[in-house]
């Protein structure tokens, strides 16, 4: 009987430290690597001479930063606000009471607008003294040399937001120049679900991508983007843009960040940094390209994590999102948690076979 238990205790070792030793990658070539999803990944050492030196700087397209908006032109869904001096019954239709727009002229949809005397007129894309010279000419008709001044007292031009701002609402494009930050600032950026680097200005069915981080950082502002009427700005929530933290860290854990990018070195501080009991420092991975492995094969990057030197490589290696960065488990590790699954098995098997013999010299 005793036999019979060492050989069942030598096979589950058998089994067990083969299922530890399946968790090692090698960087010794691709001849070496595990298959992913039915092809070999490609390992790359992260040494001094992978990591970039230095962030690129991210261009804003001229088309953006050249524009200048001039003197304001009269859109469709303006109110306007017409005052003939000593003319009341021109000036406040509804009653001197009611507020400026309700008085006010709306200019509809094709651009046109009317007032008395001067008939209806196309007013769109006007400026304000083009439309008061007009007005002054036609009125002069029947009036003896009209004194008049036109305000627009509401805005059909807006511009639309959409995505992770905490106000959606859409914005007017007024007598004063909008700029993107204006605008953002007013809309308040949710900063907690917001992907700060994934912002979409469409313009003239044009979508423009501004990496809001990149364009604000390392001391750098952004050049001022002045917003054109029918304008809109997506800024898309952080959700899908993960990175994912397993093996022995202290707190393995799906991370989202907001930014351009996340370091290594960051992604293993947030989950509390390796395991100092169970981490093998010299095995620490990053797996990349885990989503299109039926057409290409996946990536594997390797970091020597047993020099905190190996840190500074860490932070200046950057990742993107869908990242799955692994960190094996020491050797120590493996034959402990061997120890840990086999002990209970072994007793399982030496009472089986211990009932199994007191049976036997019973009969």
């Amino acid at each position: 009987m005793k036999n019979i238990t060492h050989s069942c205790a030598v096979a589950i070792f058998a089994i067990m430290l083969g299922g530890c030793a399946g968790q090692h990658m090698s960087t010794r070539g691709s001849g070496n690597t595990e298959s992913i999803g039915g092809s070999e990944p490609q390992m790359v050492a992260i040494t001094p001479e992978l990591v970039a030196p230095q962030r690129t700087v991210v261009p804003v397209p001229t088309e953006l930063t050249s524009y200048r908006p001039d003197t304001y032109h009269i859109q469709p869904g303006d109110t306007l606000l017409v005052t003939v001096w000593d003319h009341p019954e021109l000036t406040t239709p509804a009653g001197s009471q009611q507020q400026a727009v309700a008085n006010g002229r709306l200019v509809q949809a094709d651009g046109s607008f009317y007032y008395p005397y001067a008939g209806k007129m196309k007013v769109s894309g006007m400026s304000i003294e083009e439309l008061r010279g007009t007005l002054s000419s036609r009125l002069a008709k029947y009036l003896r040399d009209p004194q008049l001044d036109v305000n627009v007292v509401g805005y059909g031009s807006r511009v639309a937001l959409q995505g992770a701002f905490t106000d959606t609402s859409p914005q007017e494009i007024t007598t004063v120049p909008l700029t993107l930050a204006q605008a953002i600032g007013k809309a308040r950026i949710d900063v907690e679900q917001a992907d700060l680097s994934g912002l979409v200005l469409t313009r003239d069915q044009r979508n423009y991508r501004l990496d809001l981080d990149a364009l604000n950082r390392d001391g750098s502002v952004a050049p001022p983007i002045y917003l054109k009427p029918g304008d809109h700005l997506f800024l898309p929530f952080n959700d899908r843009k993960e990175i994912y933290v397993i093996g022995e860290v202290l707190r393995p854990q799906a991370i989202t960040f907001k930014t351009t990018d996340m370091s290594l070195t960051q992604a293993l501080g947030r989950t509390g940094g390796l395991n100092p009991v169970t981490a093998k420092g010299a095995a620490v991975y990053v797996i990349r390209g885990m989503e299109d492995v039926p057409r290409t094969p996946a990536r594997v990057y390797h970091l020597d994590a047993s020099s905190p030197t190996a840190f500074a490589l860490g932070d200046r290696f950057p990742l993107h999102a869908g990242d799955v960065v692994w960190v094996g488990p020491a050797g120590v590790t493996r034959w402990n948690r061997f120890l840990t699954q086999l002990l209970p098995l072994s007793g399982i098997i030496s009472n089986a076979a211990a009932a199994q013999y007191d049976m036997g010299r019973g009969n």
